[in-house]
């Protein structure tokens, strides 16, 4: 008994972050037991003094290599990596749910449900436990588990106000098209364990790089468990219930699916791929990875669909929300051409966008939420002339769409700059003009909103809209980094190269 309990106190210090998100969990859940019905403005301020701690001990970790939970019996490997890599997208992760808490406090969606906050932000805390744990996955079970964490928490979050259709609707399709992809993902797993004899993704590579396996049996399980991470990151053609989720769910829920599960979604992919069917890494940072199957291949078809099927659907809404939700389906395909280049620099360009993204894009939704707040409406014809009703948020809008189409001197033009960089320098050319036809093509429907917002006489007057100073500061903190690394990157170039590198490699 003593060897098991060593491990374990070994594997906490490697856990801090998880296990500070645990125990707040826990207080979440009693300190709204204790309140009941009423004082429950408590519990926001609560959960964000949770992540300010969780985001301590993250970035302590920056730098460790090693493993938590051991397996000796496979050759020192174990369930979760702990390695830059991860603590970069835990970071990403914890700063998007500062974020949506504070989104969440002005919301009046999540107000019109206040005695059910308890539960609220403990689901929060919930899928921000079972992200954290995917993005540090070395093991086919411990990642079902994770994404099966975030998903059952995500299901009720997309459905929790109940105030309209809309709400159950999303609730009810997210579930459908989850529970299928989950099941298809864990048939997959079972194939690669029956093949394998090991669920440890480092223990599997070692057994391909001797070349004992079953090629056809291999290539489907893959396919089977991509369908997985294809749902999470709402690649094409697994992206379906997107539009729908995003358009019903509360704002702020929308807003945190669209960054923090998107991101946990892409590490998990990168180091599933990575970890697993990586041979060598050249002087020169390119992978060379086995050739059981064609992932480039692959990838780029998959990221190409994604990208047309996402900016050509969002040409025709109507709703903001749905409009958005196209609009991230496309992002993901961009980001799926930086794995697919398969380099450090490819690697480099995706946590780049990332991190930009997560301002970008967060800040859209808090407008839209700010707007939708007094009009009760998020749709594109209700924008009109909002600019003279709302000047800073219809300006905040406009710079966070400009920068979601990569134009200059916004930081969305140095993320898409990036990536196509390490595009070129891959020899991927016709991959990167197809990818800048279709940043070309969002153009048109980003500039619609701007032309609704400022050029479109309002159908009725009404009074200007104000926001507090709070929601100000908010708007404010998301605004300023979209002009200051769109000037002045080097910071976030260096943070993402100093993170790319995964355990063993």
């Amino acid at each position: 008994m003593e060897a098991p309990l060593k491990y374990i106190f070994d594997s906490i210090q490697y856990l801090k972050p998880e296990v500070a998100v645990s125990i707040f969990l826990a207080i979440l859940v009693t300190v709204d037991l204790v309140l009941g019905k009423k004082n429950k403005q408590v519990l926001p301020y609560i959960a964000l003094a949770g992540l300010v701690i969780t985001g301590y001990f993250v970035t302590q970790q920056f730098g460790t290599s090693a493993f938590a939970s051991v397996q000796h019996n496979i050759g020192n490997f174990g369930l979760i990596a702990v390695d830059s890599f991860g603590n970069y997208f835990k970071l990403i992760i914890i700063l998007s749910s500062i974020f949506i808490v504070l989104f969440s406090i002005s919301s009046i969606e999540i107000k019109q449900v206040f005695d059910r906050h308890g539960e609220y932000y403990s689901l929060i805390f919930g899928m921000m436990l079972g992200m954290m744990l995917m993005v540090s996955s070395a093991d086919l079970i411990l990642i079902y588990l994770s994404i099966e964490l975030v998903s059952l928490s995500s299901y009720v979050l997309a459905g929790f106000t109940k105030q309209s259709l809309r709400n159950s609707e999303a609730s009810l399709k997210y579930i459908i098209y989850g529970g299928t992809a989950s099941g298809i993902m864990l048939f997959g797993i079972s194939i690669l364990y029956g093949i394998m004899g090991t669920t440890n993704l480092y223990a599997i590579n070692t057994i391909l790089q001797n070349g004992a396996f079953q090629p056809l049996a291999l290539i489907i399980s893959c396919i089977l468990i991509f369908t997985g991470f294809g749902f999470k990151i709402s690649a094409a053609p697994f992206h379906f219930w997107t539009p729908d989720v995003y358009e019903g769910a509360p704002i702020a829920i929308t807003a945190y699916l669209s960054i923090a599960s998107k991101a946990a979604g892409f590490a998990l992919l990168i180091r599933f791929i990575k970890v697993t069917f990586i041979q060598t890494i050249g002087e020169d940072g390119y992978w060379q990875l086995l050739g059981v199957i064609d992932w480039k291949s692959f990838l780029i078809m998959i990221s190409i669909l994604t990208m047309t099927l996402g900016n050509f659907s969002a040409l025709w809404q109507d709703n903001l929300k749905r409009m958005l939700a196209y609009s991230s389906i496309a992002h993901a395909g961009y980001m799926l051409l930086g794995l697919a280049v398969f380099s450090d620099q490819g690697v480099m360009a995706i946590l780049i966008y990332f991190l930009i993204y997560l301002f970008m894009n967060l800040g859209a939704f808090f407008v839209v939420m700010l707007i939708a707040n007094k009009i009760g409406s998020e749709e594109i014809d209700e924008y009109d002339g909002i600019a003279y009703k709302t000047p800073l948020l219809a300006v905040s809008l406009a710079v966070f769409l400009i920068s979601l189409t990569g134009l200059p001197p916004t930081a969305g033009f140095i993320a898409k700059l990036y990536l196509f960089i390490a595009l070129v320098d891959a020899k991927m050319i016709a991959v990167a003009i197809i990818a800048l036809l279709n940043t070309v093509v969002s153009l048109y429907y980003y500039i619609r909103v701007l032309k609704h917002m400022f050029l479109t006489k309002p159908k009725v007057e009404g009074e200007r809209i104000t926001i507090g100073i709070a929601d100000t500061v908010v708007l404010l903190a998301m605004l300023i980094p979209i002009f200051l690394f769109g000037l002045y990157f080097t910071p976030i170039v260096n943070f993402a190269k100093n993170s790319i590198a995964l355990l063993g490699f």
